[in-house]
């Protein structure tokens, strides 16, 4: 199979398993959706979902945010993990929501990097999820099964999501990357990937992927 052979194969077999996604982070709106995203960062949805529901009971906005203390924050969220710099970053980019944005979250790649804590994966998911504005949010999963399926040399998540935007169409994207997490967590594992699960793998995976597979 050629690379758009391949990509094709992965956008139709992705839609007959997950026809409809939804987002795996539990949130109600753009700013519970982007610290619910910044609190993911090297920790499980499942956890931040179960610490979500207590940060937003005290604040599910920024102007309730900031009249909590840092220490506050970081008292709740520490279950998340490298809660020090993700506390300075909710309570950060909550007043330069206020003082520039009217306590809106803003739409656009660059006010979004230029918050605290913010990068461009945790943007691209706010553009995607929150907007509906065509991103392509690169996490570990997808990253990954990019490597796997043979559609990005695997260099570095630059590099993977430049690749993913060439191979699908755009007004896939925002669906897509969340398919690929969920068939991710589901059949292709970082660790012990076994071959009679991970059917797309076994069907366009590179020879050097396949190798190190389990029957």
């Amino acid at each position: 199979m050629t690379k758009t052979e391949r990509a094709n194969y992965v956008v139709e077999e992705l839609e007959k398993l997950y026809p409809t996604v939804d987002v795996p982070l539990d949130h109600k709106d753009p700013y519970t959706l982007l610290v619910a995203v910044l609190l993911s960062a090297q920790c499980t949805d499942v956890r931040v979902n179960k610490i979500t529901p207590l940060l937003f009971k005290r604040a599910d906005n920024p102007y309730d945010m900031i009249k909590m203390s840092i220490e506050e924050i970081r008292e709740i969220i520490k279950p998340c993990g490298l809660s020090p710099m993700k506390s300075k970053g909710i309570f950060g980019l909550s007043q330069i929501l206020i003082d520039k944005h009217n306590g809106e979250v803003p739409k656009s790649f660059e006010d979004l990097e230029e918050l605290p804590a913010v990068g461009h994966k945790t943007a691209s998911v706010v553009m995607a999820q929150a907007f509906d504005i065509p991103a392509f949010p690169v996490d570990t999963h997808i990253h990954r099964l990019m490597i796997r399926w043979g559609l990005t040399n695997g260099k570095n998540v630059v590099q993977t999501e430049k690749d993913a935007k060439k191979l699908f169409p755009k007004e896939k994207w925002n669906k897509l990357h969340v398919q690929i997490i969920y068939y991710g967590r589901e059949y292709s594992p970082s660790r012990s990937p076994k071959l009679s699960v991970d059917y797309i793998t076994r069907e366009i995976g590179t020879k050097k992927v396949l190798k190190d597979y389990k029957p």
